[in-house]
C-alpha cells in the first residue's frame, strides 16, 4: 500500500507540475497574483477554496458520480484562468481608483481585501471545474481498476504538494521583483496577469467545442 502511495504521489505532483500541461499552472499565477508574503493568510484561504473544489470534483468524476465531457472541460479550464486573470487586473484598476480618490497608497495592502468574498466563490468553482481535469488524468491511469480510493487520495496530496511548491516559488519571485529589484507592486500583478491572461486567451481559441 505504501507503495502504491508513493506511485499516485508522485503522478499527482508530476501533473501539477508539468510544463506540457502548463494550462494549470497558469491558473494558479492567475489566482495568486498580486499577493506577497504578507498576504499569505488570505492567499491561504483562496488556495483553500480551490483545493476544496477541485478536491470534491476529482473524488466524484474519478469514482464516476458525475462526469463531462474532456472537450468541454478543456475548454472551461483557460476560461477560468482568463476570468481570474481580468478579475485581478479589475480589482486593480479599482484600488488604483480608490488610492487616488482618498489618497492612499495605491500599493496599500486594504485594496487586496476588495471583493474578497466575490473572489474566493471563484476560486471554489473554478476549483470544481480544474477536478474534472484531473480526474480525466487519474481515471486514464487507473483504467478499470475497481479499488480507487487508495490512489485517489495519494494523487490529491500529490497534487496539493505540488501546487503549495508553485505558489512557494511565484511568493518568492514576487518578493525578489518587488523588494530586490523594487519594482511597484501594481506594476508585477498587472504583468503576473497579463502573462496569465494572453496564454489562456490563445488556449481559449484553439479548444472551442466544434
Amino acid at each position: 500500500m505504501s507503495s502504491a502511495f508513493a506511485v499516485y504521489l508522485e503522478l499527482g505532483f508530476r501533473h501539477i507540475a508539468d510544463l506540457a500541461g502548463y494550462d494549470h499552472l497558469l491558473f494558479i499565477v492567475a489566482l495568486a497574483a498580486g499577493y506577497g508574503f504578507s498576504h499569505w493568510r488570505e492567499l491561504l484561504v483562496l488556495v483553500t477554496a480551490f483545493t476544496v473544489g477541485h478536491s470534491i470534483t476529482l473524488a466524484l468524476a474519478t469514482l464516476r458520480v458525475v462526469a463531462m465531457s474532456s472537450v468541454w472541460v478543456e475548454f472551461l479550464i483557460p476560461l477560468t484562468i482568463l476570468l481570474t486573470a481580468l478579475n485581478t487586473l479589475w480589482e486593480q484598476r479599482t484600488v488604483s481608483a480608490d488610492a487616488a480618490a482618498t489618497h492612499r497608497p495605491p500599493d496599500s495592502p486594504a485594496g487586496h481585501l476588495r471583493g474578497r468574498r466575490v473572489k474566493y466563490g471563484m476560486a471554489l468553482f473554478f476549483g470544481l471545474i480544474h477536478g474534472m481535469g484531473f480526474s480525466n488524468f487519474l481515471r486514464a491511469l487507473l483504467g478499470e481498476e475497481e479499488g480507487i480510493a487508495w490512489p485517489l487520495f495519494s494523487f490529491n496530496v500529490g497534487l496539493e504538494i505540488g501546487q503549495l511548491v508553485i505558489l512557494a516559488a511565484l511568493l518568492l519571485l514576487t518578493w525578489v521583483v518587488v523588494r530586490l529589484l523594487r519594482v511597484r507592486p501594481v506594476t508585477w500583478t498587472r504583468f503576473l496577469s497579463l502573462g496569465a491572461a494572453l496564454p489562456a486567451l490563445a488556449l481559449l481559441a484553439s479548444r472551442v467545442p466544434g
